[in-house]
């Protein structure tokens, strides 16, 4: 098994990479360097303008999701930057299109998410950190509507008469922090703002962030912040963002943070990162012009959902592709030897310790996420992101028991080898485009009631009896019903730990029902948003963040980014 980075960090493997300008990178994609704005030498923005329609819809696009994810996650965002790299390898024009990373997860526990070892996006630090802004134009843009809330609360003249007891709008900031996520604000008089209730979201867990991602261009984004609903009057009438003529301000400080970001894998292929919703809150994929800037310029586009499959792939396949017209010709399912064994019941301190036994028990997992695929008219590749620990026993029977229904299962060795380690998956990703056999549709059909479609997914996805609802969460529903938002899709809102609403329960649940807790509107990014069992929209640190273990030394090296 690879080890040829054992001894080197992700950060050390990137910092050591001789990077090409982004001017050379643009070259390459046949983009004027006129068409640049520059950040610095290695990032910059591209223009709405370099989308092409004819060509979106002409050329390919692979989306990579995965197997119910362990807490450390599985290398998909490895995986993918190897298989653009792999496709790059074998002579396919292609680019690999990601999420930004949120600053909460990377001072958290689970790190940076700009790839690993081989298979990175760089420059790594800068990408990791603030990059070129986007977050911090979401996070004021939102506040900027939070702003406006309590400034009209406060009028005596232009008052809108809005319930202060109704206003579901949150502020956001970009890091986790518990003690955010209730408190009371317009404390100390009267000039301070009217006291009332209030909190802190992650800016990943905006609606700015998903309305940004489901954007097509300026008139659409003005009009979807314009939608965002906010609560109501005292005389039960609602209110949006565009009764307080809010969007064209909130779409002026989004002026740049709407345009993806060109930066380059290790081996000096084009990359896109724009966006970050996450997966088990939000839509969790990058922009829809993400994806389309990419399949503009490039003959293969991979592209990468949040979580695991019945999560991100699911709302990627159920709402970005209806929303944008996209078609994803082939679909690749990460799977690692180390989260089998988890769910085959193995304890933290045993899941790099080979076991046959939690491997077959946790292969239903696998085996479920697969027969998804199939329901949307995808036959995945499944990628084995390869771990030094994997034992060739483990690897054989999932290849196997893989074949058995239908599906190529693949090692992937992008981390270790970069885009040599994952040819052998790129050629099984053409071999599939190729042969014609993938024919995508979405699960559910968009005019059916509220209740049905969350129906649809619970049952045919996560594999549930049936779904409950909270009375707050039947109440809900019969306020929707005055708001005619039937026509809306559905993004579920649920652990990414496992397919019920319980994250103790992991592997291949049977017998189970979820409840649907409450709702939450996102009018202007045009879904509704269920929200399974207890999920929160601002994490905490662990015990230990991630944090702690970073530096910056007197010479501006940076120390345990990762």
């Amino acid at each position: 098994m690879t080890t040829t980075t054992a001894h080197l960090t992700d950060l050390e493997i990137a910092t050591q990479a001789k990077l090409q300008p982004v001017v050379e990178i643009a070259r390459k994609l046949n983009i004027n360097e006129d068409d640049l704005e520059q950040y610095g030498k290695y990032k910059a923005k591209l223009p709405l303008s370099l989308i092409d329609e004819s060509k979106v819809a002409k050329n390919n696009l692979v989306l990579v999701s995965a197997i119910s994810p362990t807490p450390a996650g599985e290398g998909k965002t490895t995986v993918s930057i190897g298989l653009s790299d792999g496709l790059n390898k074998i002579g396919k024009d292609s680019m690999v299109v990601l999420r930004e990373p949120s600053l909460g997860p990377v001072f958290g526990i689970k790190g940076g998410a700009a790839g690993g070892g081989y298979s990175q996006v760089v420059p790594m630090v800068d990408i990791n950190l603030h990059f070129t802004g986007d977050f911090s134009a979401i996070e004021k843009a939102n506040n900027l509507l939070s702003a406006l809330i309590d400034n009209n609360l406060q009028s005596k003249t232009r008052s809108l008469n809005i319930d202060p007891r109704t206003i579901v709008w949150k502020r956001v900031m970009d890091m986790n922090d518990r003690a955010l996520r209730h408190i009371i604000i317009g404390i100390g008089g009267s000039a301070n703002g009217i006291p009332r209730e209030d909190g802190f979201n992650i800016t990943a867990a905006s609606e700015v962030m998903a309305i940004i991602c489901l954007s097509k261009d300026f008139d659409d984004l003005k009009k979807r912040l314009g939608n965002i609903f906010v609560g109501y009057t005292f005389d039960k009438k609602p209110v949006y963002a565009r009764d307080l003529n809010a969007q064209g301000a909130m779409a002026l400080l989004l002026r740049d943070a709407i345009k993806p970001n060109l930066v380059q894998t290790l081996e000096g292929n084009p990359a896109i990162i724009h966006g970050g919703p996450f997966a088990n809150i939000a839509q969790g994929t990058n922009s829809i012009v993400a994806t389309k800037m990419g399949l503009s310029l490039c003959n293969y586009v991979v592209t990468e959902a949040g979580f695991g499959a019945d999560l991100g792939a699911e709302k990627f396949l159920d709402i970005k592709c209806p929303v944008a017209g996209l078609k994803p010709k082939a679909m690749v399912l990460v799977a690692t030897v180390r989260a089998l064994r988890h769910h085959g019941g193995a304890k933290k301190e045993e899941y790099n310790t080979p076991n046959m036994d939690y491997v077959k028990k946790g292969f239903g997992n696998l085996a479920k996420h697969m027969e998804n695929c199939k329901k949307f008219g995808l036959t995945p590749v499944v990628a084995i992101n390869n771990f030094y620990t994997d034992s060739d026993e483990e690897v054989k029977f999932i290849i196997e028991e893989c074949a058995k229904v239908g599906v190529k299962a693949v090692v992937s060795r992008g981390w270790g080898m970069g885009g040599n380690g994952t040819m052998e998956l790129a050629q099984a990703v053409v071999d599939v485009i190729e042969s014609g056999s993938n024919n995508y549709q979405p699960l559910y059909d968009w005019s059916l009631p509220i209740e049905d479609k969350i129906k649809k997914i619970a049952t045919e996805i996560y594999g549930a009896d049936d779904v409950t609802y909270s009375p707050k969460a039947k109440s809900q529903l019969k306020e929707f019903a005055k708001l005619n938002i039937d026509q809306l899709p559905v993004c579920m809102a649920k652990t990414q730990k496992s397919f019920t609403d319980n994250e103790n329960k992991i592997g291949r649940p049977t017998g189970f029902t979820v409840n649907v807790r409450e709702f939450e509107l996102a009018h202007g990014a045009g879904f509704v948003v269920p929200i399974l069992g207890e999920m929160m929209r601002m994490p905490g640190l662990p015990a230990i963040p991630a944090s702690e273990g970073m530096d910056i030394d007197n010479s501006g090296n940076i120390i345990g980014l990762s």
